[in-house]
């Protein structure tokens, strides 16, 4: 479904990317690990098109995107719910929701926001509550909401885990492992979580310094002793 091939991306000067090649298949959850700057948030917002690659190629569904504007990239089924999740905090539940059914056809919308209040139910209970009231883990319930109220075929999620007690991590990561049972929704996970991330993920990738240096099965990163050094030991597992 999507596919990146020799990407790099630059922010003036410096390169974030240098040249990171990736795949994910229709129906997978597919992660991405690696430490702070290490250009996962980076490769997320080139595939939406800010910043642009400055070299190789991304394909989704066959057709190159990598030149495509962000609204065309978004209007082809691409959604993300992006790092620090920047829901419209003046805004009520219901009214964010509703910028997230913009691209998609109206006749969904009654369905789809029951969709996303049977998921996170707590936002059935704030949907006549500004946003910015909410909670951090309630706020990136709402981010996903938002994300998911498009109607993607791939759905970005950008540190979904950031900032969260752990129970309510643990609700996310189920959230999302549900998404892609039930609706078969295709998913690219970036995650400093390493642990509950390549425990939920088909595949994944490590990243340094813009470089993808490991890759394989969730359940073969989780026990690469490199991986385990420098992500899992003396981590929180909770």
């Amino acid at each position: 479904m999507l596919n990146l091939q020799g990407v790099h991306t630059f922010y003036g000067p410096i390169e974030a990317l240098r040249g990171v090649t990736l795949d994910v298949a229709k129906g997978e959850i597919v992660t991405l690990i690696g430490a702070n700057g290490a250009g996962k948030s980076t490769l997320l917002m080139t595939i939406c098109g800010r910043p642009r690659a400055a070299e190789g190629s991304i394909r989704f569904d066959g057709e190159d995107i990598t030149r495509e504007e962000t609204f065309s990239i978004i209007r082809r089924g691409i959604a993300q719910a992006p790092e620090g999740r920047r829901i419209f905090a003046r805004l009520t539940v219901f009214e964010n929701l509703q910028i997230g059914a913009t691209v998609a056809d109206p006749g969904h919308f009654a369905s789809d926001i029951e969709k996303v209040f049977t998921l996170f139910p707590i936002l059935r209970k704030r949907r006549d509550q500004r946003g910015g009231t909410l909670s951090g883990g309630e706020q990136q319930m709402l981010s996903i909401g938002r994300a998911l109220m498009g109607r993607p075929r791939l759905l970005l999620l950008d540190e979904p885990s950031l900032g969260l007690a752990p129970m309510i991590v643990k609700q996310i990561f189920a959230a999302i492992a549900e998404i892609n049972r039930a609706q078969g929704l295709t998913v690219l996970l970036v995650e400093q979580n390493a642990y509950h991330a390549l425990r939920l993920a088909h595949r994944g990738y490590v990243m340094q310094t813009g470089r993808i240096v490991l890759s394989g099965s969730g359940a073969e990163l989780l026990a690469n002793p490199e991986v385990r050094a420098a992500y899992l030991e003396g981590g929180v597992h909770a």
